[in-house]
C-alpha cells in the first residue's frame, strides 16, 4: 500500500487590492456624497438637460420682469452714448419692427445678466460630479465668484469704457457728418462689449479649474507672464476702439486678474499638496 500523504500547511495568499470601484463604501455618510463618480451616461444626459431646463426657466423668469421695464432699461443704456453724442446726433430704427425687437433684446441681455447666479450654479452643478469629495464643497465659492466676476466684467465695461469709447467715435462728428445710430446696431455693438468683459472677467476661475485638473500650475503662469501680457494687449486692440486709453483700460483690469489667478492657483496647489500628504500620512497609519 501507498504511504499516506504528509499533510501540508495552508498556503498563504497575500491579499490583493481590491479595485477602486470594488471597494464597498464605507459606512460614514460619504457614500452618497462619492455617487456622482459612477453616474453613467444617461445619468450626465439627464443632468445635462435638467441643467439646461432650469437655466432656460431662469433666464425666462427674469426676462419677465426685465420687459416690463425694456424702456427704462434701454435708456441706462444710452446714458453713456447721449453723454457724447453731439446735439444734432439722432438715434434712428430703418425697419418697421426694429424698435420692437431692439426693446425684446434689451430685456433679454438684462436677463441674462440677473440671472447669471443660477445659470453658473447649474454649470458647476452639472461637473461637481467629476470632482472630488472635497472640490464638491466648493460648489457655492465657485457660484457666487462666477457671477461676482461676470457682473463686474459688464459694469467695468458700463462705467469705464463706454464713456472713452463712444467720446472717440463721436469726436469724428462734424457740421457735415451728422451720427445717426440705428438701436439695432447700437445695441449689438454694446452688448458684445458688455459680454466680452463679462467673459474676460471670469479668468481667474478658468485657470483655477485648470490648475485643479493639472494642466497649469503657479510657476507656469509666471514662466509665461510676458507671453500672457502679449495676448492681452493685441485682444484689447481689437475687441476696444483704436486708441491707446482704451486698450490700456481693458488690458489693466486683466493684468491684475492674471496675477490674481497666479496667487489662486499657486494657493490651490499649497491646499491640494497638504490635502495628500495627509491621505498618504492616514494610509501609512492603516498599514
Amino acid at each position: 500500500m501507498w504511504p499516506a500523504p504528509i499533510p501540508r500547511p495552508p498556503l498563504k495568499r497575500k491579499k490583493r487590492a481590491m479595485p477602486d470601484e470594488q471597494i464597498p463604501p464605507a459606512d460614514n455618510g460619504d457614500a452618497e456624497e462619492d455617487l456622482g463618480h459612477t453616474m453613467s451616461l444617461i445619468d450626465h444626459l439627464v443632468e445635462l438637460r435638467n441643467a439646461l431646463k432650469w437655466s432656460f426657466i431662469a433666464v425666462g423668469v427674469c426676462f419677465l420682469g426685465t420687459y416690463y421695464f425694456k424702456e427704462d432699461l434701454y435708456s441706462f443704456l444710452l446714458v453713456p452714448l447721449q453723454a457724447a453724442m453731439p446735439e444734432q446726433g439722432r438715434l434712428i430704427y430703418t425697419a418697421p419692427a426694429e424698435a420692437f425687437f431692439t426693446y425684446l433684446k434689451v430685456a433679454l441681455l438684462a436677463a441674462l445678466v440677473g440671472s447669471s447666479p443660477m445659470v453658473f450654479y447649474q454649470m458647476w452643478r452639472f461637473i461637481s460630479p467629476g470632482l472630488f469629495k472635497h472640490e464638491r464643497k466648493a460648489l457655492w465659492t465657485f457660484v457666487v465668484f462666477s457671477s461676482v466676476l461676470f457682473i463686474a466684467g459688464a459694469i467695468f465695461c458700463y462705467t469705464v469704457v463706454f464713456p472713452f469709447a463712444f467720446t472717440f467715435f463721436m469726436s469724428f462728428a462734424t457740421d457735415e457728418i451728422v451720427p445717426m445710430l440705428s438701436l439695432k446696431e447700437y445695441l449689438s455693438f454694446s452688448a458684445l462689449l458688455l459680454l466680452a468683459f463679462g467673459v474676460t472677467f471670469e479668468m481667474p476661475i478658468a485657470l483655477v479649474i485648470l490648475g485643479r485638473v493639472g494642466l497649469v500650475n503657479a510657476d507656469i503662469l509666471r514662466k509665461q507672464r510676458k507671453f500672457a501680457i502679449l495676448i492681452m494687449f493685441v485682444g484689447a486692440a481689437i475687441i476696444t476702439p483704436p486708441d491707446v486709453i482704451s486698450q490700456i483700460m481693458m488690458a489693466c483690469p486683466l493684468l491684475v486678474l492674471y496675477e490674481i489667478s497666479i496667487w489662486l492657483v499657486a494657493a490651490s496647489q499649497k491646499k491640494r499638496a497638504e490635502k495628500q500628504a495627509e491621505e498618504e500620512a492616514e494610509f501609512k497609519t492603516e498599514e
